[in-house]
């Protein structure tokens, strides 16, 4: 090959060397778009929403219900036929109804800007009225077709660009740019790579960044935000709670001269009791008793149940006026009786109405709060029966309430095929392990029975025990013991007294709960670290049971 023809094979890689660099540099520096072809754009932190995400009306901007649902409160609940949709945070009940310029904050209305709008089969809600319940920032680019909502207390990483720099939409010097960025701008960073950043501008578009044209920081943002704190949980002055349910059968009786009960710290009288599909309550509440029961030190949290019919409690449960009239009630009676708590007694409710249930009570709990009364529930010892046990979503209601009760008793209830105690106290303990998997022992009190079941087994014609049973109080059984000279003998493997006695060809046999078996229960609370205990029911109890709790609960200091 001679020299011109090298020389010219040279020039020509050269030149196509020279073409390359120029494409590579045009490309590198080529200016992209961000999000053409798309008519509104969501950003939520470091994701993108591109799909009908927002509408704008007088300038607000109203965020697709399903999107809110996703990103800010996953327990969010649109009632279709209602038209309402219910936000919660843990100190605020929030409610829109569509195409209504007043909002409910903690059943207090609130004026708004804009309502809740629906749109064909899409709802959207006001979401810069949300902004401070919910400690966001909502950033408006209007011109841009984009809006940008972030977490105002997020930890996150901040980038400064050390010199102007490309944004690439690839992490590559190949790529072609978003936009050009300097140390004016701040970046938040959501990943990387060995040599790249992934980086995203306050206005929402996101690209790379070479790691050497960037400082990065650890940055706690400041918190703005209008929600009280949360609640903290009510304690006795001294130990752990005592509470005793108080039964009120039709009217509540004079109280004026009981005697105070040593160590007792809460009195819960039945009350209140949903008794039809509107949301309708009973109530049988007298403030004189109120006045009795804080002249003695004692804070009153009245027990509300649901009648223990599921179907009225279903009909209720899913309707959101009815849940907003029952919550308008209980308010009412607990400012008009000057009540510290309300205590839930729902049971047998329908399996398919468990998320209902955790609904009610976390749109309950807030207004509540912001009375400043104490809100706990009372659920079962888990087993496989759907309405007695598993409606209650444990975990979810032990994040929402102040206090979970669990009724350690009726292990065998009053129509048991079986003979067998009401608590025996490895099926106590064995409850209590089971509820500690989902709710801290913090917010636990440990139910105990002040009664016992005498027990009635009888051959039928075909040779099977049928079985029958009558609940006694403690007196009482200690007298049908006695009356009948029953044989009486300790039972280590149930920690009771167990009373057997015969007549004609019927067997009789109690499992007594007393002082010792109480007070073997009540141990329990020290031993997990429990808040305490809940008895049912007061005057049904022998008086040293009161002695016995007294110092289980309240230990003296050595």
């Amino acid at each position: 090959m001679d020299k011109s023809k090298a020389l010219g094979n040279l020039l020509i890689i050269l030149v196509a060397a020279a073409i390359l660099m120029g494409v590579v540099y045009f490309y590198s520096f080529l200016i992209i778009k961000p999000y053409s072809g798309f008519e509104h754009i969501l950003v939520i932190e470091e994701k993108v929403y591109r799909k009908n995400p927002y509408i704008i009306k007088r300038g607000q901007v109203l965020v697709n219900s399903k999107i809110i649902g996703k990103e800010i409160d996953p327990h969010l609940h649109w009632d279709e036929k209602a038209e309402k949709v219910t936000l919660t945070t843990n100190n605020k009940t929030i409610r829109f109804k569509t195409d209504s310029l007043t909002a409910m904050v903690n059943a207090q209305p609130v004026q708004i800007n804009i309502p809740a709008t629906k749109v064909e089969d899409s709802l959207y809600i006001p979401i810069e009225f949300l902004a401070d319940f919910f400690n966001i920032e909502v950033s408006k680019y209007l011109d841009m077709d984009r809006v940008v909502v972030d977490k105002r207390n997020q930890q996150r990483k901040i980038g400064v660009p050390l010199e102007w720099t490309p944004l690439k939409i690839k992490p590559s010097v190949l790529s072609p740019v978003y936009a050009f960025v300097d140390s004016d701008d701040a970046l938040y960073v959501y990943g990387e790579t060995k040599e790249w950043y992934r980086v995203r501008t306050m206005d929402g578009v996101f690209g790379y960044v070479k790691k050497d044209l960037l400082e990065v920081e650890i940055f706690m943002g400041p918190v703005f935000t209008q929600e009280e704190p949360e609640q903290g949980l009510w304690e006795p002055e001294k130990g752990k709670i005592n509470l005793v349910w108080d039964y009120i059968y039709k009217k509540t009786p004079d109280v004026t001269g009981r005697a105070p009960i040593k160590g007792l710290d809460v009195i819960s009288p039945t009350w209140f009791s949903l008794t039809d599909e509107e949301g309708n309550i009973d109530n049988k509440a007298d403030i004189s008793y109120v006045r009795w029961a804080h002249k003695n030190g004692y804070r009153v949290w009245a027990l509300f149940d649901n009648s223990f019919d599921p179907d009225i409690t279903s009909r209720v449960l899913n309707d959101t006026d009815k849940r907003e009239k029952v919550i308008r009630q209980l308010l009412v009676y607990a400012r008009l009786y000057e009540l510290d708590g309300i205590n839930i007694d729902f049971e047998n409710v329908y399996y398919e109405d468990r998320d209902m249930l955790t609904q009610f009570i976390r749109e309950l709990t807030p207004i509540l709060h912001q009375q400043n009364l104490v809100v706990s529930i009372d659920v079962t010892v888990k087993s496989y029966s759907l309405n007695w046990s598993l409606c209650y979503d444990r975990k979810s209601l032990g994040g929402i309430v102040d206090y979970i009760v669990l009724m350690a008793y009726d292990e065998h209830w009053v129509t048991s095929p079986v003979s067998g105690p009401v608590a025996s106290i490895g099926w106590v303990e064995e409850g209590i392990r089971t509820l500690l998997e989902e709710v801290a022992p913090s917010k636990v009190l440990l139910g105990l029975p002040f009664y016992t079941r005498e027990w009635e087994e009888t051959l039928d014609a075909k040779g099977s025990i049928k079985v029958k049973s009558k609940a006694l109080s403690m007196a009482q059984a200690r007298k049908r013991i006695k009356e009948n000279n029953a044989r009486i003998i300790w039972d280590e493997a149930t920690g009771m007294y167990f009373a057997t006695y015969k007549k004609g060809d019927t067997v009789y046999k109690i499992w007594l709960e007393d002082v010792k078996s109480i007070e073997l229960k009540a141990s329990l609370v020290q031993k997990y670290n429990l808040a305490g205990t809940a008895a049912w029911r007061l005057g049904f109890e022998e008086k040293e049971v009161w002695n016995v709790l007294y110092n289980v609960l309240k230990p003296q200091k050595i």
